[in-house]
C-alpha cells in the first residue's frame, strides 16, 4: 500500500503467511476507507464482507469484497450506523473481526461493546479508551493528568447559548465551540463576540446532534493562526507504544482539511519529539492499543496544545505510511489479534516526503467547497505515474449522492524531497480526468502551487488570508493568457482541418483546405483577442497580445488529455467540452477557462448579436448546493435586514445558513423544513 518499499523501512508488500490472524473481516464502511481495508486484507489472505446501503449496491468496495451484505436504505442512520442491521451480517458471515475504518461507527463505544459480547473482535481500541477520548471534556481533564499541554477552556458541558456568551467572556475571545463527541470539524464554531457566540451554539448543537447524536457543547480558548499538526500512534496490547512522527494539516476549510503532508516543514527535531512523547504518555494513560492519532495546535513559537485523540485510522494515514513504510491497517490487524508491535520508536524513520490532496466532488468557488452532486460520466485516475496512490472508493459511473460524504479520492504522491512531492501532485492534478460532477482540483492545484505554500508560511488561516474574496480560480498573467489562448485556436483549427479530411470535400469547408495560415479571434471573458496563426507539420506559431506562442501536439481529439508543449513547455491541457460553434471550456493550470474561437468575419459579425441580460440575484435566493432544508426563518410579508438569516440548508452533515443580501420585503417562500432541493432551486423571492 506504499508509495515506495524504502531503505531501512521494514515494510513489505507480501504478508508474512505464519503469524495468524483471522479468517474474515467485516467492513463496517463504505467508500474509499473500505476498498482500502479491502486491499490489506487480501495482501494477508483475509476474506471480507462489505456491508452496503440500497444505493450502494454496485459499488466498488461491494464488488471488491469476497462477501455483501446490504444494511438497510441509503440514510446512513438507517445502513451504516444501523447497528442491529451490522450486527446481523456479521452472524450471518460469521465475521470473526470488524473493521470500522474512519466516521461512522469507528469511535462509537456502544458498537464496540456489542461485538465483544459476540466474541468478535474490534480492529482499534478498548471501549473505555474510545469513551475516554471520544468526549472531548474527558479526554482534555486526562490530557491534563498525563501532563499533555493543554488549551485554556471551560472544562465541562455548556448547556444554554447564554451560559456560552458568559463562558466566552471570562475565557477572552476568540473562542471555539465545538460538539463534545464530534469530529471532522463538524459541531464547530469559531466565535469573536457574544453575537456569534449565541448563532455558533445553535448551529454546533444542531450539527452535533445530526452527525453523532450527541448535541453536548465546550469552549475553549482559540488559537489565533495557528498550525494543526497531528502525531500518529501506534500501540499494542502489551505496553508498547510508538509515535510515527508527524503529519502537517494546516490546509483546511471549515475546519476540514484540505491538504496534508508529512513531515511538517514546521518542526524542529526537539519539538518532533516533545509532541511524539506527548501523543504515547496520553495513549499510555488512557491504556491505548492500534493507531490512533494525537492531533496538536502549534503557535508560531513552536508551542504546542492538545487538540483531541482520534481513536481510529485517519483519512490523512497513507502519507505517513509512505514516509515510515508502515502498512497501518496491517499493524492494526496485528495488533487486534493480539501481537506485539515489531517495532521499537529508533526503528521508525522518515524517508523522502509525502503530500495528500483531498479530491471532492465540490465547488470551490462557492466558500472554498460546497458540495456537488452528479455521475462520474468519465473518469481516469494518474495512476500511470511514478510515486502517485490514489485511495479512492468509485469508478466511471459512479454516483455522488447527497446522502454521503463528497470525497472523490485522496490523491497522494512521494518524492525524496518536497520539491519531488509537490511536482508530482502537481502534475497528478492536471492528469485526473473528472467529468459529471464540479470538482475541487482548481483549488487544490493553486493551494500547492501557491508561493505561500511552497515557503511553509501557512496556518489553519490559510485560505481565507490568501483568498480574502473567495476563490477565483487561476489569475493569468500575460504570458499564460497568451499560452491559453493559443492552445485554443491550435485546437480549433485542428478540429476544423479533421472534419474537412473525414468530410470530404462536399462539405463547405470554414476555411480553405490548402489554407495554412489563419485570422482569428479569441474571446476570454470580457476580452477580444485577435490573432494570426501559421501551422508547420504539428506545430502552430500564434501571434497573439503582441507576443509569439508555439505550439504543438499530437492532438489526439478523442482523448480527455491534452499533452501540449508550448514554447518549449509541456504542459497537460484537458478539453472539456468544444461544439461546432467554437465554444471550447479548457482545463488549464488547473483552472477551467471558457472560451469561444471566431473566425474574423464571424467575430465582425457577432459584435451585432444581442447580448442576454442577466438574472437580477438580489430579489431571489437559490440553494447554493444539494441538500436538505432545516429550517425557514422566514414568512412571506415578513422584512428582512441585509445578512439576516433566511433559511439553513444542511448537506453532508454541515448546516449552511442562508442570508439576505439587501434588505426586502418576503414576496414568496417556496421551500419548508424537511424538503430536499437541488442546486440552483428556487427557496425565496424578495419585493
Amino acid at each position: 500500500m506504499c508509495c515506495a518499499v524504502h531503505r531501512n523501512a521494514q515494510y513489505s508488500t507480501v504478508y508474512n503467511t505464519s503469524e495468524k490472524t483471522f479468517d474474515k473481516i467485516l467492513i463496517a464502511n463504505r467508500g474509499e476507507i473500505a476498498c482500502r481495508v479491502i486491499k490489506t486484507c487480501k495482501k494477508m489472505g483475509i476474506k471480507t464482507v462489505a456491508v452496503h446501503s440500497d444505493v450502494d449496491s454496485s459499488a466498488v468496495h461491494v464488488k471488491m469484497a469476497d462477501e455483501a451484505v446490504c444494511v438497510g436504505p441509503a440514510p446512513t442512520n438507517k445502513s451504516y450506523l444501523n447497528m442491529d442491521a451490522i450486527m446481523d451480517a456479521i452472524r450471518a458471515t460469521g465475521a470473526q473481526a470488524v473493521h470500522p475504518g474512519y466516521g461512522f461507527l469507528s469511535e462509537n463505544k456502544e458498537f464496540a461493546k456489542r461485538l465483544a459480547a459476540e466474541d468478535v473482535t474490534f480492529i482499534g481500541p478498548d471501549t473505555h479508551a474510545i469513551q475516554a477520548m471520544g468526549d472531548k471534556i474527558e479526554s482534555k481533564l486526562i490530557a491534563k493528568a498525563a501532563q499533555v499541554n493543554t488549551i485554556p477552556g471551560f472544562d465541562g458541558v455548556v448547556k444554554t447559548a447564554e451560559e456560552a456568551v458568559k463562558i466566552a467572556q471570562d475565557i477572552g475571545y476568540p473562542v471555539m465551540i465545538k460538539a463534545s463527541a464530534g469530529g471532522g470539524g463538524k459541531g464547530m464554531r469559531i466565535s469573536w463576540n457574544d453575537e456569534e457566540t449565541r448563532e455558533g451554539f445553535r448551529f454546533s448543537s444542531q450539527e452535533a446532534a445530526s452527525s453523532f447524536g450527541d448535541d453536548r457543547l465546550l469552549i475553549e480558548k482559540y488559537i489565533d493562526n495557528p498550525r494543526h499538526i497531528e502525531i500518529q500512534v501506534l500501540a499494542d496490547k502489551h505496553g508498547n507504544a510508538l509515535w510515527l512522527n508527524e503529519r502537517e494539516c494546516s490546509i483546511q476549510r471549515r475546519n476540514q482539511k484540505v491538504v496534508e503532508e508529512a513531515p511538517s516543514t514546521f518542526l524542529d527535531p526537539t519539538t518532533r519529539r516533545a509532541m511524539g512523547e506527548q501523543a504515547v504518555q496520553l495513549a499510555k494513560a488512557v491504556q491505548y492499543s492500534s493507531a490512533g492519532t494525537v492531533e496538536f495546535l502549534v503557535d508560531s513559537n513552536r508551542n504546542f496544545y492538545f487538540l483531541e485523540m482520534n481513536t481510529r485510522l485517519q483519512v490523512e494515514h497513507p502519507i505517513t505510511e509512505c514516509i515510515t513504510g508502515l502498512d497501518l491497517v496491517e499493524q492494526m490487524i496485528r495488533v487486534a489479534k493480539g501481537y506485539q508491535l515489531k517495532h521499537k520508536q529508533e526503528d521508525i524513520p522518515i524517508n523522502g516526503w509525502a503530500i495528500e490532496s483531498r479530491v471532492y466532488a465540490e465547488d470551490p468557488y462557492k466558500s472554498f467547497g460546497l458540495p456537488s452532486i452528479g455521475r462520474l460520466s468519465q473518469y481516469q485516475e494518474p495512476i500511470n505515474l511514478s510515486k502517485v496512490r490514489v485511495d479512492s472508493g468509485i469508478q466511471e459511473g459512479s454516483d455522488i449522492s447527497i446522502y454521503y460524504d463528497p470525497m472523490i479520492s485522496k490523491l497522494v504522491t512521494y518524492g525524496a524531497t518536497r520539491a519531488e512531492a509537490l511536482a508530482r501532485m502537481e502534475d497528478a492534478l492536471d492528469n485526473y480526468v473528472i467529468r459529471g460532477v464540479t470538482h475541487n482540483i482548481p483549488l487544490l492545484r493553486e493551494i500547492i502551487t501557491h508561493p505561500r505554500f511552497i515557503s511553509g508560511d501557512i496556518s489553519t488561516n490559510f485560505l481565507p488570508e490568501v483568498y480574502p474574496d473567495g476563490f477565483k480560480g487561476h489569475q493569468l498573467e500575460a504570458d499564460k493568457r497568451r499560452e491559453l489562448l493559443a492552445s485554443a485556436a491550435a485546437l480549433y483549427i485542428t478540429t476544423q482541418l479533421r472534419s474537412q479530411k473525414v468530410l470530404g470535400s462536399l462539405r463547405v469547408p470554414s476555411s480553405p483546405i490548402e489554407c495554412n495560415h489563419w485570422e482569428l479571434c479569441v474571446e476570454l471573458g470580457e476580452g477580444h483577442h485577435s490573432m494570426e496563426v501559421t501551422k508547420s507539420g504539428n506545430v502552430y506559431t500564434v501571434e497573439v497580445d503582441g507576443g509569439k506562442v508555439e505550439v504543438s501536439g499530437q492532438w489526439n481529439l478523442a482523448s480527455p488529455l491534452l499533452p501540449l508543449t508550448i514554447n518549449g513547455t509541456d504542459r497537460m491541457l484537458q478539453c472539456l467540452s468544444r461544439d461546432a460553434s467554437g465554444r471550447i471550456v479548457l482545463q488549464y493550470l488547473g483552472t477551467s477557462f471558457k472560451l469561444r474561437v471566431l473566425s474574423k468575419l464571424a467575430a465582425e459579425l457577432n459584435s451585432y448579436m444581442p447580448e442576454k441580460v442577466p438574472e437580477d440575484t438580489s430579489s431571489i435566493l437559490r440553494s447554493p448546493m444539494p441538500g436538505t432544508v432545516v429550517a425557514v426563518s422566514v414568512k412571506p410579508g415578513d422584512t428582512v435586514a441585509e445578512g439576516q438569516e433566511i433559511c439553513v440548508i444542511e448537506a453532508m452533515k454541515m448546516q449552511n445558513s442562508l442570508t439576505a443580501v439587501r434588505q426586502a420585503k418576503v414576496k414568496n417562500v417556496h421551500c419548508k423544513p424537511g424538503e430536499t432541493v437541488g442546486e440552483g432551486d428556487l427557496l425565496v423571492e424578495l419585493e
